[in-house]
């Protein structure tokens, strides 16, 4: 019987409280692996609990809960310090944290452009260049994309643009890293009704539907368990790829 085996390795996966970070946690966990839930301190402390909430699921110390606000290099860099010296390496690294402030490209201010692109994309890259040097031989690095980067969506310039960014810079550390085995890919799902994509309304998911030829939106499992296959050995030979799981939708 083949299995994810993770046993010994440690994650850590950003915005790792809810909807598509949460599952992953889950998946990874569930591999053997040690998980740092990465959550950004809002003002009411909801992140904390949604972090909080999210390990209590789990026994035998093996996830904890790291705050750091991937807009911050510096704070990025600790938490990566951190996970390293509470369980002695980082293996794999997953890129989850996200947020969307829509509006049509006429009407956008600059805070919602910027603060997506600050989010969505630059925190990916401080995430990344904080464990360029700290990442186990062989490591893993996955991004997480969307199909807005592909189709467009109408509103989300935003949003598709710093997504796009995501899939190149995967491309760019796939090659960077290649000389220590360290693979590093880009999973875009398509609309998963994390609370996120509950924001969408009722209308525009109807006419969503249409265009996926499963006839519906995917699970947050359904994407992690993506996830998971790329930090795991059977996806050793997979590196600067950018894979859909959209059921169909694209690509």
């Amino acid at each position: 019987m083949i299995r994810f085996d993770l046993t010994g390795k440690t994650a850590i996966v950003t915005g790792g409280g809810q909807g598509l970070g949460r599952a992953t946690v889950g998946r990874l966990y569930a591999a053997g692996a040690n998980v740092v839930v990465n959550y950004f301190e809002d003002a009411q402390g909801a992140n904390r609990v949604r972090a909080e909430e999210t390990v209590a699921q789990f026994d035998g110390g093996r996830a904890v809960i790291a705050a750091a606000d991937v807009r911050d290099r510096e704070a990025v860099a600790r938490m990566v310090e951190a996970a390293i010296g509470r369980f002695g390496a980082l293996d794999i690294l997953v890129n989850n944290a996200g947020i969307i402030r829509d509006r049509t490209v006429k009407k956008m201010s600059p805070d919602e452009w910027q603060d997506v692109i600050d989010t969505n994309l630059t925190g990916v890259f401080h995430a990344c260049q904080a464990v360029v040097e700290r990442l186990a031989d062989g490591g893993r690095i996955v991004n997480l994309a969307s199909i807005a980067a592909a189709i467009g969506f109408f509103g989300q310039g935003n949003y598709a643009a710093a997504k796009a960014g995501v899939a190149a810079l995967t491309r760019v550390l796939s090659r960077e890293l290649a000389n220590r085995r360290i693979t590093v890919n880009a999973v875009a799902p398509g609309v998963v009704l994390t609370e996120m994509g509950k924001t969408i309304p009722e209308e525009v998911q109807a006419e969503m539907l249409k265009s996926i030829p499963l006839g519906r939106f995917g699970q947050p499992n359904e994407i992690a368990d993506v996830v998971l296959f790329l930090c795991s050995d059977l996806a050793s030979y997979v590196t600067g790829q950018t894979i859909h799981v959209n059921g169909g939708w694209w690509g």
